[in-house]
């Protein structure tokens, strides 16, 4: 499991402003890229290597 302690958390600019489908990312650590449940920041987070999570964000544009 990838500690993710003392990652820094910001909410999605696709977010749903409602507080419905709210994602957060943190992509401030060396070699991952976590992402959460706004309304469970205790909860599970997934994570991803940097070039994984750009090559996501490149095919969902």
């Amino acid at each position: 499991m990838t500690d993710l302690t003392g990652a820094r958390w910001r909410k999605s600019s696709r977010s749903n402003g409602s507080g419905g489908a709210c994602v957060e990312v943190a992509d401030d650590l060396t070699g991952i890229v976590g992402v959460r449940d706004s309304k469970d920041p205790s909860g599970p987070a997934l994570t991803f290597t940097p070039t994984a999570w750009r090559r996501f964000l490149t095919s969902v544009r």
